[in-house]
């Protein structure tokens, strides 16, 4: 068995075993180890297994993941996303699907500073959802609405995919989070708009509210959002002003969080502790992919199998864009059972040299590959997002209903995904100008 025979069987087993929910981690760590020991030695082998992991964690650019969850984890226990939904209905309430288009506003916002699409979604399931169903909203718009915008914290920055995309291609990551900027707020732009035009159609999908609100009354309501705007135009603006780094950005929103927290009066022991607790968690699960997805790069390196690719599909897809259709279907498929980062490292070893080749924009392709990435997430049979809103409400809407929900906000994802594909300005223009 020669080394292409391997990588291709390497990948196989690697689908296989994911496929069985084995650990991703696991998987991909275990597979590349046989996978090395078959093309080199047991002693060659074992050596990269020990040293990799550290070599590998030791990347100071990492240090931001475990910062930014902490920001988030801070930003949510200690209360300091309250009052987002409530302002954004003062304001939009009375036009139609203000409910909805509220939610769309508020996850934008919460999922910025958060970088969780999971946690945006767990978060508005709780406070958006009951509000539109008790408003007498059709329950699909409800829950799609929730589902889709919760997505969005992988393409707004702060983002954890943008940091591990970097690290792996050896990609500019401040580049990457100025280009997520304008793609992030187009899809939360076009969700309204939809969400608009269909109700306006059909008001019966989204009955106007009788109440209405005070200039004082909507002037309260904003003051009471003032924590996490200040965070992150505090991150974002020290990044895009030059003044510090992506991976020092993730230490200064954690101690605004924490310093914002204190001034409310809000940062108990409880918080504290439940805020540790999630980022060690959260930080274990993304190194142990990514420690488990940097083997299995070193494997598909030994065994040839990106070069072979490479050599097989160019002449195929000589045409960048071709290539990123080829990769968009590929992504579609997958993201429908793997989820987001799992997908994302198991994929870049073997995309990434036939982009290179094409000299496809990296930064362009991030963006593009994230906004896939976001689609997986409400995507049936595995929509990630969903699942944890069924977590959320229980039985008050069936998972049928939910899924319905996201077809809509689907064909809005692939209208944007468009644009991004077709006008490149929209991902490079902004980072352009900043540098």
């Amino acid at each position: 068995m020669d080394r292409i025979e391997i990588g291709f069987m390497g990948v196989g087993v690697a689908l296989f075993l994911i496929a069985i929910r084995t650990p991703i981690g696991v998987a991909l760590g275990l597979t590349s180890f046989v996978g090395i020991w078959m093309i080199t030695s047991l002693k060659a082998s074992w050596g990269i297994v020990t040293a990799l992991p550290h070599n590998f964690v030791a990347n100071w650019s990492l240090s931001a993941v475990p910062m930014f969850l902490l920001m988030g984890y801070v930003a949510s226990q200690a209360g300091l996303t309250s009052g987002l939904f409530s302002a954004a209905r003062m304001f939009l309430g009375r036009i139609p699907g203000g409910l909805a288009s509220s939610s769309v506003i508020a996850s934008a916002l919460f999922a910025s500073a958060s970088g969780s699409s999971v946690a945006t979604a767990a978060a508005f399931s709780r406070i958006a959802v009951p509000e539109m169903l008790d408003a007498k909203y059709d329950r699909g718009l409800a829950c799609g609405a929730v589902a889709a915008s919760g997505t969005l914290g992988s393409l707004i920055p702060p983002s954890i995919l943008m940091i591990l995309f970097g690290i792996f291609t050896n990609s500019s990551i401040s580049t990457l989070f100025v280009a997520g900027v304008i793609p992030g707020v187009l899809s939360a732009l076009v969700y309204i708009a939809m969400i608009t035009i269909r109700v306006k159609l059909n008001p019966a999908l989204a009955p106007t509210p009788s109440q209405t609100y005070s200039w004082a009354e909507k002037r309260g309501a904003l003051r009471q959002t003032w924590p996490l705007p200040t965070l992150i135009l505090g991150v974002l603006g020290g990044i895009f002003l030059g003044i510090f780094t992506p991976t020092e950005a993730g230490a200064v929103g954690a101690f605004l969080a924490i310093v914002i927290a204190l001034l409310r009066g809000s940062m108990t022991w409880d918080v504290v502790k439940r805020a540790t607790i999630d980022t060690v968690e959260g930080t274990s699960t993304v190194f142990i992919i990514a420690i488990g997805a940097a083997m299995f790069s070193r494997f598909l390196a030994l065994s040839g199998l990106p070069a072979y690719l490479s050599s097989v599909l160019l002449p195929v897809a000589g045409d960048p864009i071709i290539l990123i259709l080829m990769i968009g279907v590929l992504f579609l498929i997958l993201g429908m059972f793997v989820e987001s980062i799992s997908l994302m490292l198991l994929t870049i070893p073997i995309v990434l040299p036939m982009l290179e080749a094409l000299e496809v924009n990296l930064i362009w392709f991030g963006i593009i590959m994230v906004k896939l990435l976001e689609i997986g997430l409400i995507t049936p049979p595995v929509g990630l997002n969903v699942y944890v809103m069924k977590g959320s409400l229980g039985d008050r809407v069936s998972l049928g209903e939910m899924f319905k929900g996201t077809f809509w906000f689907l064909g809005m994802d692939f209208l944007t995904l468009f644009l991004l594909i077709a006008f490149p300005a929209l991902s490079l223009w902004l980072p352009s100008i900043m540098n």
